[in-house]
């Protein structure tokens, strides 16, 4: 049996901008994506820390190093500038692989700034994303 597994955690996120008028998604500075492996218009998961809200959408790239985190179109009515959130991205694996220990989420958490509060770890290997997927 498979179940569905969290993969991938950019946890107190702080919005930078909510607009409205942009067609969808989330703006995540590439740099975090790509340190918790999360991928350009891969589907997540937001809960809004402050207002409860939580929204299905896909992430798309903002600058290396720019700490945007960007409520686009629609999203952008569940959020404001300063509201903490929590992005998540998610895998099915096979039961084993969960009930063996062998999966373990990549999870990053940000300050008010969107700065790591530890170092970013590193982006994970070719076997460490085949591991995350088998099955």
């Amino acid at each position: 049996m498979k179940i569905e597994v969290l993969r991938a955690k950019l946890h107190q996120a702080c919005i930078t901008q909510a607009d409205v008028d942009y067609e969808g998604s989330l703006g995540i500075d590439i740099e975090l994506m790509e340190a918790v492996g999360i991928y350009p218009f891969e589907k997540v998961l937001v809960a809004n820390v402050n207002n409860g809200s939580r929204l299905e959408t896909y992430a798309i790239p903002e600058p290396f190093g720019s700490r945007r985190m960007i409520l686009n179109g629609a999203a952008a009515r569940l959020g404001s500038a300063g509201d903490r959130i929590i992005v998540m991205s998610f895998c099915w694996l096979d039961e084993a692989v969960v009930r063996e220990g062998k999966h373990r989420p990549r999870v990053l958490r940000l300050d008010v700034h969107n700065e790591p509060i530890r170092r970013i770890p590193a982006a994970p290997t070719t076997e460490e994303i085949a591991s995350m997927l088998e099955g």
